[in-house]
């Protein structure tokens, strides 16, 4: 009998790719995240932010759009335990959106603390 072995790792990563284009292309949240990510990337171009300040930011992407993965992958595992409306299935799905949000809030907080100073300079260059 042969025995089955991991998968290559090219495999692994294909199936870890396949995860994140699915949800971008299923998840409304995913999507709006990736729109965030764009903008910050853009205004860090334009105010050619440090390299300190660009490595917060993309922790900060790496952690709200990690966490919408894993929310999604929660979700998922609930609803394919049960459709009905269990408090334990409203508590996993809770807790992870919670998650989310949290990381997501505290991200909009590091930006401003990074962007607002950039923001006030340029204001004051023109004004």
């Amino acid at each position: 009998m042969k025995k089955e072995g991991k998968n290559p790792l090219s495999k692994s990563f294909g199936y870890a790719f396949e995860g994140i284009l699915t949800g971008i292309r299923q998840e409304r949240n995913m999507r709006i995240h990736c729109a965030a990510v764009i903008l910050v990337t853009a205004a860090g171009t334009l105010f050619q932010i440090t390299a300190l300040e660009w490595c917060v930011c993309l922790l900060l992407f790496a952690l709200v759009a990690g966490l919408e993965l894993v929310n999604t992958a929660v979700e998922a595992v609930v609803d394919l335990v049960t459709e009905e409306k269990k408090p334990l299935a409203k508590k996993a799905k809770d807790t992870a959106a919670g998650a989310v949000l949290f990381a997501a809030v505290i991200s909009v907080a590091a930006g401003c603390i990074i962007f607002l100073p950039y923001v006030f300079e340029l204001a004051e260059n023109i004004f």
